[in-house]
């Protein structure tokens, strides 16, 4: 079984920067892929990022790319959002997820490729 506790959510004025941290625990998440979503109020849940369990190969939302950085740190069993130039559309509850089934670039953008999920961690922007 694998807990996933994200962390490193607030309130940002636009054009500020966050880092979300994702720590993974009960087992090794460094054979899994990584993804982030998020999920804004009256929306449906979206696909921001991942990365895969090597970190090697990254994805990203179209409407993020350019803007947010993924990355990890294996030996801490922990996967990390870097968010620049936030926008108050970013506003979301922002999640985690690990699973190893990801294994092209469709699946890492589909939330049902992954078995485990964090709580999420508010991120808010203000305009």
């Amino acid at each position: 079984q694998v807990q996933l506790v994200e962390s490193g959510g607030g309130l940002v004025q636009a054009g500020g920067s966050l880092r979300l941290s994702c720590a993974g625990s009960g087992r090794t998440v460094m054979l899994d892929a990584m993804g982030w979503f998020r999920q804004a109020p009256g929306k449906e849940r979206e696909f921001v990022g991942a990365i895969s369990w090597s970190g090697s190969s990254t994805y990203y939302a179209d409407s993020v790319k350019g803007r947010f950085t993924i990355s990890r740190d294996n030996a801490k069993n922990t996967v990390y959002l870097h968010m620049n130039s936030l926008k108050p559309e970013d506003t979301a509850v922002y999640y985690c997820a690990a699973g190893t089934r990801p294994t092209n670039s469709v699946s890492y953008h589909q939330a049902n490729k992954y078995d485990y999920w964090g709580q999420g961690t508010q991120v808010t922007v203000s305009s």
